[in-house]
């Protein structure tokens, strides 16, 4: 919420949004995030639980409580605009996700309490740039993803037709041929592990294995990063282009405030010559 929008509201409002944006209360936000993570990593510990267990447990409900606090103040500052803001949603469920019993059906509920770390995405500016750009290029890798499907069906479709008699561990059925390709385009052991042994008894299966990792990882690959790249500088020139708006809208009120301002002092200059004239008018 901006300082515009927030000056017709009461003053309390006004001081708790400037407390909140004060860069140590953000920064201890982010100490008590990293602290929380390291609290959730020791609680995974049978022997670090039996000897500081409630220790832990103590120190992770007061973080716990202070983040509620904190959640509580920003949605009675932003009223709807903290349900409008997708950042502002993420950090309330991760810390409403803690809220809940962990017991019996939500018992699955106490193992994502580490959510929580990933608050660090929402208040370090950098890594949510990266989280909104990776958001941004969904579609386009969505794209990438459907034709990287369909070759892996026509590859394993053929290779189950060639190889599946002779090596049925590794292409006796279409899933097994989708998960061995998967393996070949990650190139983990792909030549002395699945495609040497192949051309043993295929001598060209070079010809099938070799087109498939340039389509499948070299090619297809690169895409998805070109798409991501493509996606972070978009991001980028739109939180700027949002910057220069904000500016000018800012220059656009000062000078606004200005000309009104220049137009009330002309007017008290008018009320103040006619008054002095019309004492000079007396006078004389």
């Amino acid at each position: 919420m901006s300082e515009s929008v927030l000056a017709g509201t009461p003053p309390l409002r006004q001081r708790l949004h400037a407390f909140l944006k004060q860069p140590y209360v953000e920064r201890t936000i982010i100490a008590l995030i990293l602290i929380n993570a390291v609290i959730l990593g020791l609680e995974t510990s049978p022997a670090t639980m039996s000897t500081v267990g409630h220790l832990l447990v103590a120190v992770d409900q007061a973080i716990l409580a202070i983040f509620v606090v904190e959640i509580a103040l920003r949605i009675y500052v932003h009223r709807l605009d903290f349900w409008r803001d997708p950042w502002s949603i993420f950090d309330f469920t991760v810390v409403a996700i803690a809220l809940v019993p962990a017991a019996g059906p939500f018992a699955v509920l106490r193992a994502l309490r580490v959510l929580r770390v990933l608050r660090l995405l929402t208040m370090v500016p950098s890594m949510r740039k990266v989280v909104g750009a990776l958001l941004a290029a969904i579609p386009g890798l969505g794209s990438i993803a459907l034709v990287l499907l369909i070759l892996y069906y026509v590859f394993a479709v053929i290779a189950t037709n060639l190889f599946a008699s002779d090596y049925p561990e590794w292409f006796g059925s279409i899933g097994l041929s989708l998960y061995t390709l998967f393996q070949i385009m990650t190139l983990e052991s792909w030549s002395m592990g699945i495609v040497r042994p192949v051309m043993e008894q295929f001598p060209f299966a070079w010809a099938f294995f070799i087109p498939f990792i340039l389509v499948a990882t070299f090619t297809m690959l690169n895409l998805f990063i070109a798409i991501i790249v493509n996606a972070m500088q978009s991001y980028s020139e739109s939180e700027h282009q949002e910057t220069v708006q904000a500016i000018q809208i800012t220059q656009e009120h000062i000078e606004a405030d200005l000309h009104s301002e220049v137009r009330g002092l002309r007017a008290e200059i008018r009320e103040l010559k006619g008054l002095l004239m019309g004492q000079t008018s007396k006078g004389g």
